[in-house]
């Protein structure tokens, strides 16, 4: 064989493996799922019959669907909140600070963490009764609240755990693009006298412009597909209050046996996720240079 040829065939030996996988367990199922959405598939029986597009006139004649949707703005914001605290403390220990390897071990812990034992963890927290938290604000002389129990606080003590395990991985993200960036620069603007707030603005947030947009759009990914902590310590609850569109589609298709309408809802999940990611690339993104 010529060069060119062996350039080739070695190019597509190295690609064979990952495209085929890439295929079997992403490609192929995203195509079956849209199938079975124009399905009455049950889950059970071989049969699945054509009903077009019944299940997505179905869905979009249901506001509650959608509705359940307010329920991840709570986990948005606090993925926002995540981002500046991850970023603030990235900054922190990319400085000079005794113990500073120490501090992003423990940080950085809760990410390994597995979601249900966290969930179960934190049960034990914002239990109304027996509580650590209720009974912090019993020393301070306050009333117990019930943090899972109050439809306009559940969301938010939700999401409070979210900002507490994924914090440290956002903050090893930005800690990585921060050692990266080019030591050139601070030496300059040192010289030139640029202050603290000068050099974050005009060096260090340009510079990490794309980190930045990553973790946002795994931000936004993460809020969109909440399920393990409703699910595991409310069940949706009280009054569906907590229920996320993830959990409404899994209860769906296994309690209701409705896999057609469930993988439409997925349907359309799969296009509120690439409408909205694709707004954020825009707005954070920017023009490319």
């Amino acid at each position: 064989m010529s060069y060119q040829q062996q350039k080739i065939t070695l190019i597509l030996s190295f690609l064979i493996v990952p495209l085929t996988l890439l295929l079997t367990f992403t490609y192929y199922p995203a195509l079956r799922l849209i199938y079975l959405s124009f399905t009455s598939w049950d889950g059970l029986t071989p049969v699945k019959t054509w009903v077009g597009f019944s299940n997505y006139k179905e869905i979009m004649g249901n506001r509650e669907v959608f509705y359940v949707f307010l329920h991840n703005v709570a986990y948005f914001v606090g993925g926002i909140l995540q981002n500046v605290v991850a970023f603030f403390f990235a900054v922190l220990l990319n400085s000079k600070l005794k113990g500073r390897n120490v501090f992003r071990t423990v940080l950085f812990l809760p990410y390994i963490m597995n979601g249900v034992a966290v969930a179960f963890m934190f049960g034990y927290v914002f239990d109304t009764n027996t509580g650590s938290l209720n009974y912090f604000l019993s020393l301070l002389g306050m009333d117990p609240i019930s943090w899972l129990g109050k439809p306009g606080l559940v969301n938010v003590s939700l999401a409070s755990i979210g900002v507490w395990k994924f914090m440290g991985f956002n903050m090893v993200v930005y800690l990585g693009a921060l050692q990266s960036l080019p030591e050139d620069l601070y030496e300059a603007a040192k010289i030139d006298g640029a202050r603290r707030f000068q050099v974050l603005r005009y060096i260090t947030i340009p510079g990490m412009r794309k980190i930045i947009e990553l973790n946002l759009f795994l931000t936004v990914i993460g809020a969109l597909e909440v399920f393990d902590l409703p699910f595991v310590l409310t069940k949706g609850g009280p009054l569906a209050a907590s229920k996320t569109y993830v959990q409404q589609t899994v209860e769906t298709a296994f309690q209701y046996n409705n896999f057609g309408l469930a993988s439409a809802m997925s349907v359309l999940l799969m296009i509120v996720v690439i409408v909205v990611v694709s707004a954020q690339r825009r707005i954070v993104g920017g023009k490319e240079e």
